[in-house]
């Protein structure tokens, strides 16, 4: 995950720092007019429409229930008393979570003529589900144990609420249709990068490894994140008052995250029953403020004032 976030961000730098080196030479020598480049800075908030797809891998993943390990004395018809550990599971409840959520955005980039680019550094609320109970308590599980049995170990634990919550970046490439100035302008964009979903579970579970339950391990009381790459289109409706712009947008971000990784073991969603491929695509309106910094060119035609 580090590896590929360390790309994108190589990218990123690399592809500035061709920018910008190019941006001291002569203009007679370059590409574009260096004294015309602007930039701008955003604020926004939009409302995110989570596919089905993606709702089912939010609660299937953080309501996950590994069990507990609790050793049980169990009876034989003699009266001997054997000891077992076994992997227990009990009953909680807690609220699902919603099929939508509010994004959050800061935009930082630059502006030539109709061309645009950004960076798009998007996060939102910590998404909670809190817990009914402090405690609860692991189920003997009866089809693998006789009648008569009971736990030697605690067969009581707590609870935590659970949360999930997102974030990313994306580097956006985008066109003003109708001209570099007009006061309304149609704005389509579409861009690459990456995105973190973290979870916190229920509580601290004994996660053992499938086919191998000798190899355990505790499912701590912290967040477990996996990364994503992502690829994000939008169109924007801008209405623009001097430095000042206020946008509306639509958009559609697509999202597949890797299998989780909760303490060496991997869960994977994609071959169980209703599971996923991990999909985490959201369909998105929402509003935008735009402050346009000022360019070379323009500051020189102040002066001239």
């Amino acid at each position: 995950m580090k590896t590929k976030i360390a790309s994108f961000l190589s990218i990123v730098a690399l592809s500035l720092l061709t920018l910008a080196t190019g941006s001291f030479a002569e203009e007679e020598e370059g590409f574009y007019e260096k004294d015309h480049v602007r930039g701008f800075i955003s604020i926004g908030a939009d409302y995110r429409g989570m596919r089905k797809e993606f709702q089912r891998y939010v609660n299937n993943t953080a309501f996950q229930n590994f069990g507990h390990r609790v050793k049980y004395a169990v009876p034989d018809s003699s009266g001997n008393i054997d000891t077992v550990q076994t992997t227990s599971y009990g009953a909680f409840r807690y609220d699902k979570f919603d099929d939508w959520y509010l994004g959050l955005h800061v935009n930082v980039g630059a502006q030539y003529k109709q061309f645009m680019t950004w960076i798009d550094f998007n996060f939102m609320p910590s998404q909670v589900s809190e817990r009914k109970a402090d405690w609860y308590t692991a189920d003997i599980p009866a089809t693998a144990l006789p009648e008569g049995s009971y736990a030697v170990t605690d067969d009581y634990f707590p609870l935590y609420d659970v949360e999930w919550f997102a974030y990313g970046a994306d580097w956006m490439f985008a066109w003003k249709l109708f001209g570099e100035n007009a006061p309304i302008n149609l704005i389509p964009a579409i861009g690459f990068g990456f995105n973190l979903i973290n979870f916190h579970f229920a509580s601290h579970f004994d996660h053992f490894e499938k086919g191998n339950e000798d190899h355990v391990e505790t499912v701590r009381d912290r967040f477990y994140s996996t990364f994503a790459t992502t690829v994000n289109s939008e169109l924007e409706l801008r209405i623009e008052l001097g430095r000042l712009a206020l946008g509306g947008y639509i958009g559609y971000r697509f999202i597949r995250y890797n299998d989780l990784d909760v303490e060496g073991f991997t869960i994977q969603y994609g071959a169980v029953p209703n599971g996923t491929d991990n999909v985490g695509d959201t369909y998105y309106l929402g509003l935008r403020l735009t402050w346009y910094f000022l360019s070379q060119w323009e500051k020189k035609q102040a002066d001239k004032l």
